[in-house]
């Protein structure tokens, strides 16, 4: 069994609580209300660049080239083509890119690019990687998962496609093998640490759709 399939199983339970959540399916039925999916665009365009910050850091420490790259690509990625998907959102908000950059983190969010920043900052290249993957991978599944449903609402069937896409998958297949590549050089102490990351950032993913569908604030 490849060392990503042993992390896969690892957050069996929480990818099928991000596969019930109401955000989750939301997307599909038509009952996520617009203003929960405007609140979590924004935030995720906010996270998308401390995510970018996180993907550079881990590239410097990367120990081949062709990781250095792949992380650094990602990074400008994270900020030149998702963004432009939020951007076009933005506009059927009524939204300047002004009015987004000045929306504080919510709770959930400083919190988990905290977590990212704090990983990719000072921890060794491979847990750096793990703590990144589930942003890449839970993703991709979710888009495939919820392309195979469906969606009657264009905005949402949009935000759907952009994760379910070849593309998309292409990139994340790529994180995956290089995850792999890693693990194989790894000690059983050294897989566990990044186990542990990835079940932490998985366990944020879900988090950061239920804030989505709470609008979450600062309670003081």
């Amino acid at each position: 069994m490849a060392f990503t399939d042993e992390l896969w199983k690892s957050i069996g339970p929480i990818y099928a609580a991000i596969l019930h959540h109401p955000f989750v399916r939301g997307l599909t039925d038509g009952s996520l209300p617009r203003e929960s999916f405007k609140f979590y665009a924004v935030q995720d365009a906010l996270y998308l660049r401390q995510f970018a910050r996180a993907l550079s850091l881990a590239a410097a420490r990367a120990p081949e080239d062709d990781w250095i790259i792949m992380f650094n690509e990602h990074a400008a990625g994270a900020l030149k083509v998702e963004r432009t998907l939020h951007e076009s959102f933005f506009k059927d908000f009524g939204l300047t890119p002004a009015d987004v950059a000045s929306t504080p983190l919510a709770p959930t969010n400083l919190a988990y690019t905290s977590y990212l920043l704090a990983v990719a900052y000072g921890s060794p290249f491979h847990e750096a990687m793990a703590a990144l993957l589930p942003c890449y991978w839970i993703y991709w599944e979710v888009g495939k998962e919820l392309e195979r449903s469906g969606s009657a609402d264009p905005l949402y069937k949009r935000w759907i496609g952009t994760y379910a896409s070849e593309d998309f998958g292409g990139v994340v297949r790529a994180v995956l093998a290089a995850t792999d590549q890693v693990a194989a050089r790894l000690t059983p102490t050294e897989r566990e640490a990044m186990r542990a990351h990835f079940v932490t950032t998985s366990r944020y993913e879900w988090m950061f759709w239920d804030m989505g569908v709470r609008r979450e604030d600062w309670p003081v």
